[in-house]
């Protein structure tokens, strides 16, 4: 059985990137091999990166969305999982933006939440292991 691993913004744009094919290479691995989750968050960072970054137009960038659905579960963010991501924020210290894919991927009962934008190593609640695939 696939693990359960969270993939943040930066996992998924870099599946798309040409400009880095190694991080390319591992992003994409981490899709396939894995029983991947993505968050609405993780979409909307996506779309605004490949249409402002990669100038992907966005009859393009609505064929990543719709790739990146099919590839991956989507969860959707809720009020709680606001809430939950302000009680992390206060908590770690850490942006909203960033406790709020790590309370996505605690509601999604991930083992893994692959990310570089996160302290490598670091456990959260006792269950989620953040981890850098590009280390």
């Amino acid at each position: 059985m696939k693990d359960r691993v969270f993939l943040d913004s930066n996992i998924l744009i870099y599946s798309y990137s040409i400009t880095e094919p190694e991080k390319q290479t591992i992003a994409r691995r981490l899709i396939s091999q894995n029983n991947s989750f993505i968050s609405t968050q993780v979409l909307q960072e996506l779309t605004n990166t490949v249409t402002r970054k990669f100038k992907f137009n966005y009859k393009v960038a609505q064929a990543a969305i719709h790739e990146c659905c099919q590839n991956n579960n989507l969860h959707i963010n809720t009020g709680q999982s606001i809430l939950k991501a302000c009680e992390l924020a206060d908590r770690y210290g850490w942006s909203f933006y960033d406790s709020l894919i790590v309370s996505s991927a605690l509601e999604c009962e991930c083992l893994v939440l692959y990310s570089e934008d996160l302290q490598n190593g670091q456990i959260v609640d006792g269950r989620l292991k953040i981890l850098n695939p590009f280390l």
